[in-house]
């Protein structure tokens, strides 16, 4: 008899219901191996027979070969006794133990589904929720574990003989797929009018007519309700701005496929391969010239958000309208996501004209997720849909597991455990009650799912944060506040594998501060357990606190007066424009009353975009410095120089910013080119601010993270600056920059600190 082994095989990661154990099923029959495959606590264990030669092969495919939802963490062997057999079957689920499987993030329709959908021959031709192991519905329908059926939203919908035979088929695309689903036995689509009362005919095909006819039409999606309109219907997007109350923001758009959103915008390599993968985020992209969407798609922004489809409903709606739609979140503006039929019912029904809608519950709320690309890499602005709950592993392991509670803006929390940080889907502005409750539903959902009880929970310095006051009442578990712009920093670092210490930039619009005031334009020498605050911009009031940050033009008022001590220049468009409260508010600037000093990066650019006549008001969070990002030449390069204090922490003169684009405006320089001239001043200050602490403390590295460097103009300029000192540069690509990422910068602060205690 020729030589034969037998090896035990441990594999980790997100290797449960993705169709693990039928892909090692086929594999080692395809090689003759015996043996078996099974599912237990930890995710997916097998144990293969026969010719040496012949394992090996197995053990090479085993990751290289691997379904494409499966994430593989970690493959661990063992030699075993050969016993003989030359059989191969799937073992039945060993139940019990602490859970360390992971659940999938949810997946686009595959190619194989996707040709079904399109086969008039196949029993699912034409479906909507058409799916497989590799593809489809699976954090949002999960209730629980195991990850059976049973535990998901669709055990109300009891299989048909077709279905289970082909579930419970080792060698069939759908076996132990848990959303396996027929016209016969599944999810039914229906076409409802805005009382709730279902319209007759094809609800596919009426859904088109009406987005055809410029109606707004509410979307059942798989993570929650969209709102959509014909792309290029002016009076449709105008409708929907109007009754959504969202004045200004940016719609994001569907294409039907890569060719059509290449009519729509300018599509590289790199962004092609994000707007085609399995987690088909929102893709932020070039406009096209004359490209055939509405102006009040996106007033005045020279980007689309763009999305291919990702579910068959999409697929079928795309295809039966035959041109782009708007396809934005459900609900009206700064509240969550509607995701429960009755409550979208109840919020919708004054925006949509019609609901498109079916009977799979959604289990969790989950938004789309927006990316954009930076050099060649994807850059998360928003990680929700497509991306969690898969895990950020990192290095070193956590000692204990963490709960870090995140910000209050754009929240995520994440929970974390061994090498894994589980950082949540995004939860949005802490607010209002129904998004706290969100908040705190999500983080028991996540305990429940990956069996972690966190036994140190981090959070947010700010004393009034929602998130803060959650985990101070948390009892039984050691707390450990961490600064939001260290947060920030660590973040970056968890993101790149990294331990610091680095040269940090945290630019953002408020962070709150060790000594209590607001920080946003931080330089800190930073490692993961601690930092030191190195340099900073020099702190201007805030005239009136949080008006200031609504009305941006109060922060113009705020740095003329610090630029031009002596009294700004006469003429100025922004004080004529204000000049009922300009008086008023310089008092409140130059006294002190009710203006918090700040030192925020993101009020430096809003008073830069008020200077220039871009906004003097916003409608929603951040919107001046984009506004201001879109109006700068790209043409431009030179900039303005501001003087840095040499003391310890060093102070960076944002004043002489605002002083030098003052002085262009009133030499008639054109504001697009002093729009310019602004950004390249500020990448100007942040070379020079890293210069400095690399003489001082010799360090090579910088960390680049906060909601500013969301502006690509400034994160490409400081980038290439950088670089050319010399600089190993640090940016973010697995979370986001903004406050989305700050939850996974507290876990790993706090992890690092349970290291050193």
């Amino acid at each position: 008899m020729s030589e034969r082994v037998r090896t035990a095989i441990r594999v980790e990661g997100i290797v449960q219901g993705v169709g693990f154990r039928p892909f090692v099923y086929a594999l080692a029959s395809r090689l003759g191996l015996g043996g078996l495959v099974g599912n237990d606590a930890d995710g997916v264990f097998a144990e293969v027979e026969g010719p040496p030669a012949a394992v090996k092969e197995f053990l090479a495919a085993l990751t290289a070969e691997a379904p494409p939802l499966a994430r593989i963490d970690r493959v661990t062997t063992a030699a075993m006794t050969p016993d003989g057999g030359e059989s191969f079957v799937i073992a039945a689920s060993v139940p019990g133990g602490q859970r360390r499987a992971l659940v999938s993030a949810d997946s686009a329709t595959c190619a194989d589904c996707l040709a079904e959908l399109a086969d008039p021959a196949d029993r699912r031709s034409g479906y909507p929720f058409i799916n497989c192991t590799n593809c489809g519905p699976r954090f949002t329908i999960v209730r629980d574990v195991p990850y059976d059926r049973p535990f998901t939203t669709m055990a109300g919908f009891a299989m048909c003989e077709p279905c289970a035979a082909e579930y419970h088929d080792p060698a069939d695309r759908r076996f132990h797929a848990q959303p396996t689903c027929c016209p016969a036995c599944g999810p039914r689509l229906a076409l409802t009018g805005h009382d709730g009362q279902e319209l007759p005919g094809d609800p596919l095909a009426g859904a088109a007519a009406l987005l055809r006819q410029g109606k707004v039409l509410a979307v059942k999606g798989l993570g929650g309700y969209h709102l959509a309109v014909d792309a290029a219907s002016q009076d449709a997007a105008a409708a929907l701005r109007a009754r959504k109350h969202r004045e200004d923001k940016p719609f994001a758009v569907m294409a039907a496929d890569l060719a059509a959103a290449r009519q729509l915008c300018e599509v590289h390599e790199a962004a092609a391969g994000l707007l085609t993968s399995q987690r088909r985020p929102v893709v932020l992209l070039p406009r096209r010239s004359g490209a055939p969407v509405a102006d009040a798609v996106a007033p005045g922004n020279r980007q689309l958000g763009v999305m291919l489809p990702y579910t068959p409903l999409h697929h079928l709606l795309l295809a039966a309208v035959a041109r782009p739609i708007v396809l934005t979140s459900g609900n009206v503006s700064d509240e969550p996501i509607a995701y429960r039929d009755e409550d979208a019912l109840a919020r919708l029904a004054d925006i949509a004209d019609a609901f498109l809608t079916h009977d799979r519950p959604i289990h969790i709320r989950t938004d789309d997720s927006v990316v954009r690309e930076f050099r060649g890499r994807e850059m998360l602005l928003r990680r929700s849909r497509g991306y969690v709950p898969e895990p950020v592993r990192v290095r070193p392991a956590f000692p204990r597991p963490v709960l870090a509670c995140g910000a209050e803006l754009k929240n995520t929390f994440c929970l974390a455990k061994d090498d894994h940080a589980v950082v949540s889907h995004h939860i949005g502005d802490l607010e209002n009650a129904e998004t706290l409750a969100s908040f705190t539903e999500g983080i028991e959902h996540f305990r429940r799912l990956f069996g972690i009880e966190p036994e140190v929970v981090a959070y947010d310095l700010h004393p009034d944060y929602l998130s803060t006051k959650y985990a101070l009442e948390l009892a039984g578990v050691d707390l450990t506040g961490v600064q939001h712009h260290h947060a920030h920093i660590a973040a970056c670092l968890a993101d790149n594998g990294e331990d610091g210490p680095v040269i940090g930039v945290a630019f953002d619009g408020t962070g709150y501060g060790t000594d209590g005031t607001l920080w946003g334009g931080e330089f800190l020498l930073a490692g993961l357990a601690g930092f030191e605050r190195a340099g900073h911009l020099v702190p201007v009031p805030m005239p009136g606190g949080a008006a200031a940050i609504r009305q941006p033009w109060r922060m113009a008022a705020a740095y003329l007066a610090a630029a031009f001590p002596g009294g700004q220049p006469d003429g100025l468009a922004v004080a004529r424009r204000n000049e009922r409260h300009w008086p008023a508010v310089l008092s409140l600037a130059s006294a002190g009353v009710s203006a918090p000093l700040s030192s925020s990066a993101g009020r430096l650019f809003d008073a830069a975009a008020a200077l220039l006549g871009v906004r003097d008001a916003i409608n929603y969070e951040g919107q001046a410095a984009i506004e201001l990002e879109q109006l700068a030449a790209p043409a431009q390069t030179g900039g303005y120089r501001a003087r840095i204090d040499p003391r310890d922490p060093f102070l960076a003169r944002g004043s002489d910013l605002i002083a030098a684009a003052a002085g262009d405006l009133a030499a008639g320089v054109p504001p697009p080119v002093i729009a310019a001239r602004f950004h390249h001043g500020v990448a100007a200050l942040i070379e020079d601010g890293c210069l400095l602490l690399a003489d001082r403390h010799g360090l090579g590295t910088v960390a680049l993270s906060g909601g500013v460097f969301q502006n690509l103009l400034l994160l490409t300029e400081v980038t290439a600056r950088l670089e050319a000192r010399g600089f190993r540069v640090l940016v973010h690509s697995r979370v986001p920059c903004n406050d989305g990422g700050i939850s996974l910068g507290q876990a790993v602060v706090a992890a690092a600190r349970d290291r050193s205690a």
